[in-house]
Protein backbone atom coordinates (compact mmCIF):
# COMPACT_ATOMS: atom_id res chain seq x y z
CA UNK A 1 0.00 0.00 0.00
CA UNK A 2 2.88 2.19 1.05
CA UNK A 3 4.78 1.49 -2.13
CA UNK A 4 1.76 2.22 -4.41
CA UNK A 5 1.06 5.62 -2.69
CA UNK A 6 4.40 6.37 -3.22
CA UNK A 7 4.64 5.74 -6.82
CA UNK A 8 1.05 7.23 -7.57
CA UNK A 9 3.15 10.56 -5.66
CA UNK A 10 6.09 10.46 -7.48
CA UNK A 11 3.71 10.17 -10.85
CA UNK A 12 2.43 13.00 -9.52
CA UNK A 13 5.29 15.20 -9.03
CA UNK A 14 6.79 14.04 -12.60
CA UNK A 15 3.89 15.13 -14.12
CA UNK A 16 3.80 18.74 -12.13
CA UNK A 17 7.50 19.12 -13.27
CA UNK A 18 7.29 18.34 -17.11
CA UNK A 19 8.56 14.87 -17.25
CA UNK A 20 6.95 11.69 -18.97
CA UNK A 21 7.98 7.86 -16.95
CA UNK A 22 8.46 5.15 -19.36
CA UNK A 23 7.49 1.61 -17.59
CA UNK A 24 9.55 -0.56 -19.73
CA UNK A 25 8.12 -3.60 -18.06
CA UNK A 26 4.53 -3.04 -18.35
CA UNK A 27 5.07 -1.06 -21.79
CA UNK A 28 3.11 1.73 -20.43
CA UNK A 29 3.72 5.95 -19.39
CA UNK A 30 1.89 6.06 -16.29
CA UNK A 31 2.20 10.06 -16.66
CA UNK A 32 0.66 9.95 -20.33
CA UNK A 33 -1.66 6.86 -19.23
CA UNK A 34 -1.06 5.17 -22.58
CA UNK A 35 0.33 2.06 -23.65
CA UNK A 36 3.85 2.75 -25.35
CA UNK A 37 3.24 1.87 -28.97
CA UNK A 38 0.48 4.68 -28.63
CA UNK A 39 0.57 8.22 -30.12
CA UNK A 40 2.56 9.54 -27.34
CA UNK A 41 2.95 13.13 -28.81
CA UNK A 42 0.89 16.24 -27.68
CA UNK A 43 0.00 18.45 -30.49
CA UNK A 44 1.30 21.82 -30.65
CA UNK A 45 3.00 21.00 -27.07
CA UNK A 46 5.48 17.87 -27.17
CA UNK A 47 6.94 15.11 -29.59
CA UNK A 48 7.42 11.74 -28.24
CA UNK A 49 8.97 9.19 -30.36
CA UNK A 50 10.63 6.26 -28.46
CA UNK A 51 13.71 6.24 -27.64
CA UNK A 52 14.40 9.37 -28.82
CA UNK A 53 12.68 11.25 -26.00
CA UNK A 54 10.67 14.67 -25.98
CA UNK A 55 11.31 17.40 -28.54
CA UNK A 56 9.34 20.45 -27.02
CA UNK A 57 7.48 21.70 -29.30
CA UNK A 58 8.33 25.51 -30.07
CA UNK A 59 6.68 26.20 -33.55
CA UNK A 60 3.29 25.45 -32.84
CA UNK A 61 0.26 25.19 -35.88
CA UNK A 62 -2.94 27.07 -36.07
CA UNK A 63 -4.00 27.01 -38.96
CA UNK A 64 -3.75 25.32 -42.27
CA UNK A 65 -4.78 26.63 -45.69
CA UNK A 66 -4.90 24.14 -48.76
CA UNK A 67 -4.56 25.60 -52.56
CA UNK A 68 -5.62 22.72 -54.80
CA UNK A 69 -5.36 23.12 -58.71
CA UNK A 70 -7.21 21.74 -60.40
CA UNK A 71 -7.86 21.35 -64.65
CA UNK A 72 -9.88 18.47 -65.53
CA UNK A 73 -9.18 18.76 -69.39
CA UNK A 74 -5.58 18.36 -69.44
CA UNK A 75 -4.91 14.52 -69.89
CA UNK A 76 -0.86 15.04 -69.37
CA UNK A 77 0.52 18.24 -69.04
CA UNK A 78 4.09 18.98 -71.53
CA UNK A 79 3.49 14.76 -72.10
CA UNK A 80 1.57 12.13 -74.76
CA UNK A 81 2.01 9.49 -72.24
CA UNK A 82 -1.15 7.78 -70.72
CA UNK A 83 -1.43 7.69 -66.63
CA UNK A 84 -1.23 4.33 -64.68
CA UNK A 85 -4.70 2.97 -65.31
CA UNK A 86 -5.51 4.63 -68.23
CA UNK A 87 -9.01 6.65 -67.13
CA UNK A 88 -9.96 10.28 -68.33
CA UNK A 89 -8.48 13.05 -66.25
CA UNK A 90 -11.35 13.99 -64.63
CA UNK A 91 -11.43 10.58 -62.57
CA UNK A 92 -8.13 11.58 -61.16
CA UNK A 93 -9.45 14.92 -59.84
CA UNK A 94 -12.16 13.04 -58.04
CA UNK A 95 -10.03 10.37 -56.88
CA UNK A 96 -7.50 13.14 -55.81
CA UNK A 97 -10.30 15.26 -54.17
CA UNK A 98 -11.82 12.51 -52.02
CA UNK A 99 -8.32 11.43 -50.68
CA UNK A 100 -7.62 14.85 -49.99
CA UNK A 101 -10.83 15.46 -47.79
CA UNK A 102 -10.88 12.21 -46.53
CA UNK A 103 -7.32 13.38 -44.83
CA UNK A 104 -8.22 16.65 -43.95
CA UNK A 105 -11.41 14.72 -41.60
CA UNK A 106 -8.98 12.56 -40.31
CA UNK A 107 -6.65 15.27 -39.27
CA UNK A 108 -9.81 17.17 -38.02
CA UNK A 109 -10.57 13.68 -35.53
CA UNK A 110 -6.96 13.88 -34.54
CA UNK A 111 -5.95 17.57 -34.23
CA UNK A 112 -9.34 19.20 -33.12
CA UNK A 113 -7.82 22.91 -32.85
CA UNK A 114 -6.52 23.31 -36.12
CA UNK A 115 -7.77 25.22 -38.69
CA UNK A 116 -8.42 23.86 -42.63
CA UNK A 117 -9.41 25.47 -44.70
CA UNK A 118 -9.35 24.14 -48.84
CA UNK A 119 -9.46 26.65 -52.02
CA UNK A 120 -10.12 24.70 -55.06
CA UNK A 121 -8.64 26.74 -57.79
CA UNK A 122 -10.05 25.53 -61.23
CA UNK A 123 -8.99 26.18 -64.81
CA UNK A 124 -11.34 26.45 -67.09
CA UNK A 125 -13.84 22.83 -66.35
CA UNK A 126 -16.40 21.79 -68.49
CA UNK A 127 -19.73 22.26 -66.36
CA UNK A 128 -20.27 18.40 -66.62
CA UNK A 129 -16.78 18.21 -64.79
CA UNK A 130 -17.30 21.15 -62.17
CA UNK A 131 -20.84 19.54 -61.16
CA UNK A 132 -18.65 16.07 -60.19
CA UNK A 133 -16.51 18.02 -58.98
CA UNK A 134 -18.65 20.20 -56.44
CA UNK A 135 -20.87 16.30 -55.81
CA UNK A 136 -18.26 15.07 -53.73
CA UNK A 137 -18.81 17.96 -51.09
CA UNK A 138 -22.31 16.69 -50.55
CA UNK A 139 -20.82 13.71 -49.25
CA UNK A 140 -18.06 15.32 -47.07
CA UNK A 141 -18.14 18.69 -45.13
CA UNK A 142 -15.30 20.26 -44.93
CA UNK A 143 -14.38 24.55 -44.96
CA UNK A 144 -13.89 25.10 -48.92
CA UNK A 145 -14.01 27.62 -51.53
CA UNK A 146 -14.06 27.16 -55.35
CA UNK A 147 -12.58 29.76 -57.24
CA UNK A 148 -12.46 30.06 -61.48
CA UNK A 149 -8.58 30.58 -62.78
CA UNK A 150 -8.89 33.87 -64.83
CA UNK A 151 -6.33 33.42 -67.91
CA UNK A 152 -6.28 36.74 -69.05
CA UNK A 153 -5.06 38.01 -65.42
CA UNK A 154 -1.65 37.47 -66.45
CA UNK A 155 -1.45 37.82 -69.74
CA UNK A 156 1.30 40.96 -69.81
CA UNK A 157 3.17 39.78 -66.91
CA UNK A 158 4.16 35.71 -67.70
CA UNK A 159 5.96 35.30 -70.88
CA UNK A 160 4.43 34.10 -74.18
CA UNK A 161 4.55 30.31 -74.18
CA UNK A 162 4.42 27.89 -77.35
CA UNK A 163 1.22 26.29 -75.96
CA UNK A 164 -1.96 27.11 -74.02
CA UNK A 165 -1.35 24.43 -71.70
CA UNK A 166 2.19 25.59 -70.57
CA UNK A 167 0.63 29.14 -70.04
CA UNK A 168 -2.36 28.10 -67.97
CA UNK A 169 0.16 25.95 -65.90
CA UNK A 170 2.03 28.58 -65.12
CA UNK A 171 -0.70 31.11 -64.77
CA UNK A 172 -2.38 28.77 -61.94
CA UNK A 173 0.83 28.19 -60.43
CA UNK A 174 1.46 31.81 -59.87
CA UNK A 175 -2.14 32.67 -58.84
CA UNK A 176 -2.15 29.67 -56.37
CA UNK A 177 1.31 31.53 -54.80
CA UNK A 178 -0.41 34.78 -54.96
CA UNK A 179 -3.43 33.23 -53.13
CA UNK A 180 -0.97 32.23 -50.43
CA UNK A 181 0.49 35.16 -50.24
CA UNK A 182 -2.78 36.91 -49.61
CA UNK A 183 -4.96 34.61 -48.10
CA UNK A 184 -2.41 32.43 -45.65
CA UNK A 185 -1.59 33.02 -42.57
CA UNK A 186 0.75 29.90 -40.95
CA UNK A 187 1.18 26.78 -42.69
CA UNK A 188 0.31 26.12 -46.57
CA UNK A 189 0.07 22.90 -48.68
CA UNK A 190 -0.19 23.98 -52.71
CA UNK A 191 -0.92 20.99 -54.22
CA UNK A 192 -1.37 19.76 -57.74
CA UNK A 193 -4.64 17.84 -59.19
CA UNK A 194 -3.44 14.44 -59.83
CA UNK A 195 -1.72 12.76 -56.49
CA UNK A 196 -3.66 10.14 -54.82
CA UNK A 197 -3.21 11.05 -50.55
CA UNK A 198 -3.43 8.23 -47.54
CA UNK A 199 -6.02 9.45 -45.22
CA UNK A 200 -2.79 10.00 -42.60
CA UNK A 201 -0.93 12.41 -44.80
CA UNK A 202 -1.93 16.05 -43.27
CA UNK A 203 -1.90 14.75 -39.90
CA UNK A 204 1.57 13.12 -40.02
CA UNK A 205 2.99 16.04 -42.35
CA UNK A 206 1.30 18.55 -39.62
CA UNK A 207 2.93 16.58 -36.94
CA UNK A 208 6.50 16.04 -38.72
CA UNK A 209 6.37 19.49 -39.56
CA UNK A 210 6.24 20.84 -35.89
CA UNK A 211 8.65 18.48 -34.57
CA UNK A 212 11.52 19.04 -36.95
CA UNK A 213 10.94 22.90 -36.99
CA UNK A 214 11.07 23.13 -33.55
CA UNK A 215 14.27 21.10 -33.58
CA UNK A 216 15.99 23.39 -36.20
CA UNK A 217 14.33 26.48 -35.16
CA UNK A 218 13.47 27.47 -38.70
CA UNK A 219 10.36 26.72 -40.63
CA UNK A 220 10.71 23.98 -43.34
CA UNK A 221 9.38 22.45 -46.51
CA UNK A 222 7.48 19.35 -46.62
CA UNK A 223 6.94 16.97 -50.10
CA UNK A 224 4.29 14.70 -49.18
CA UNK A 225 5.51 12.88 -52.55
CA UNK A 226 8.63 10.00 -52.33
CA UNK A 227 9.47 10.32 -55.89
CA UNK A 228 11.81 7.82 -57.83
CA UNK A 229 13.87 10.32 -59.43
CA UNK A 230 15.26 11.59 -55.69
CA UNK A 231 16.81 7.52 -56.25
CA UNK A 232 18.44 8.08 -59.17
CA UNK A 233 21.47 10.28 -58.07
CA UNK A 234 24.05 9.17 -56.10
CA UNK A 235 22.99 12.15 -53.57
CA UNK A 236 23.68 12.61 -50.06
CA UNK A 237 20.51 13.06 -47.36
CA UNK A 238 19.79 13.56 -44.05
CA UNK A 239 17.77 11.72 -42.18
CA UNK A 240 15.49 13.27 -39.61
CA UNK A 241 12.58 11.19 -37.35
CA UNK A 242 8.93 12.78 -38.24
CA UNK A 243 6.14 11.68 -36.11
CA UNK A 244 5.37 8.02 -37.36
CA UNK A 245 8.28 7.55 -40.18
CA UNK A 246 11.53 8.27 -41.52
CA UNK A 247 12.26 11.89 -43.92
CA UNK A 248 14.84 12.58 -45.82
CA UNK A 249 16.21 15.84 -47.04
CA UNK A 250 15.73 16.75 -50.59
CA UNK A 251 17.21 19.64 -53.15
CA UNK A 252 14.24 18.98 -55.59
CA UNK A 253 10.62 18.75 -56.03
CA UNK A 254 7.36 19.37 -58.01
CA UNK A 255 4.92 21.89 -57.30
CA UNK A 256 3.56 19.99 -54.39
CA UNK A 257 4.57 21.02 -51.01
CA UNK A 258 4.14 22.21 -47.69
CA UNK A 259 5.85 25.73 -46.14
CA UNK A 260 5.04 28.45 -44.07
CA UNK A 261 3.73 31.57 -45.05
CA UNK A 262 6.99 33.33 -44.14
CA UNK A 263 9.21 30.99 -45.98
CA UNK A 264 6.34 32.08 -49.25
CA UNK A 265 7.38 35.81 -48.14
CA UNK A 266 10.78 35.47 -47.57
CA UNK A 267 11.53 33.72 -50.97
CA UNK A 268 8.41 35.43 -53.01
CA UNK A 269 11.12 36.39 -55.54
CA UNK A 270 11.60 32.77 -56.79
CA UNK A 271 8.25 31.89 -56.35
CA UNK A 272 7.08 34.61 -58.99
CA UNK A 273 9.90 33.83 -61.13
CA UNK A 274 9.22 30.09 -61.57
CA UNK A 275 6.09 31.40 -62.83
CA UNK A 276 7.10 34.25 -65.23
CA UNK A 277 7.97 31.37 -68.13
CA UNK A 278 8.68 27.90 -68.94
CA UNK A 279 12.54 26.48 -66.86
CA UNK A 280 14.00 23.60 -67.27
CA UNK A 281 13.10 22.05 -64.67
CA UNK A 282 10.03 23.64 -64.13
CA UNK A 283 10.71 24.09 -60.89
CA UNK A 284 14.03 25.75 -61.19
CA UNK A 285 13.66 28.91 -58.98
CA UNK A 286 11.80 26.44 -56.31
CA UNK A 287 14.56 24.27 -56.37
CA UNK A 288 17.23 27.32 -55.63
CA UNK A 289 15.56 27.97 -52.50
CA UNK A 290 16.69 24.19 -51.27
CA UNK A 291 19.79 25.23 -51.09
CA UNK A 292 19.13 27.46 -48.47
CA UNK A 293 16.60 26.02 -46.58
CA UNK A 294 15.61 22.27 -45.32
CA UNK A 295 13.04 20.56 -47.62
CA UNK A 296 11.82 17.01 -46.83
CA UNK A 297 10.36 14.05 -48.08
CA UNK A 298 8.61 10.67 -46.62
CA UNK A 299 10.22 7.64 -46.82
CA UNK A 300 7.71 5.47 -48.02
CA UNK A 301 5.26 8.03 -49.14
CA UNK A 302 1.86 10.27 -48.52
CA UNK A 303 0.98 11.06 -51.48
CA UNK A 304 1.17 9.38 -54.95
CA UNK A 305 1.19 11.52 -58.30
CA UNK A 306 -0.35 9.17 -60.48
CA UNK A 307 1.29 9.84 -63.54
CA UNK A 308 2.36 7.31 -66.16
CA UNK A 309 3.92 3.80 -64.59
CA UNK A 310 7.51 4.60 -66.34
CA UNK A 311 7.66 8.52 -65.18
CA UNK A 312 10.66 8.95 -63.12
CA UNK A 313 8.41 12.12 -61.51
CA UNK A 314 5.34 9.34 -60.91
CA UNK A 315 5.07 6.26 -58.95
CA UNK A 316 6.34 6.30 -55.53
CA UNK A 317 8.67 2.68 -54.66
CA UNK A 318 6.90 0.56 -52.37
CA UNK A 319 2.83 1.22 -52.57
CA UNK A 320 0.05 -0.90 -53.30
CA UNK A 321 -1.59 1.17 -56.30
CA UNK A 322 -4.39 -0.90 -57.06
CA UNK A 323 -5.28 -0.77 -53.31
CA UNK A 324 -5.27 2.92 -53.18
CA UNK A 325 -6.92 3.63 -56.22
CA UNK A 326 -10.02 1.24 -55.39
CA UNK A 327 -10.16 3.17 -51.57
CA UNK A 328 -11.01 6.41 -53.84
Amino acid sequence: MIKNSLKKLFIKLSRKLGYEIVDQNNFVSPTLNKELNEDLSQFNQKSIVLPLGEVKITRQIKKLLIILRTNSNIEIWDQNKKRIFEEKKIVYVEKSLKSLIKSIKFSEEKLPTIDIKLIILDDNSTNENLTKILKIFDVYEVNYEILKHDMTKYEKVIKEQKTKETFSNLSTLLTSFNLGKDSGEDLIFFVEDDYIHFENMITEVVKTYERISSQLGNDIFICPADYPFLYMNNEKANIFIGNERHWRTINKSLCTFFTSKDLLNKYWNNFEKNCLDRHEPFEKYLNEIYEKEICISPMKSLSIHMANINSSYGLSPFVDYKKIWEEN
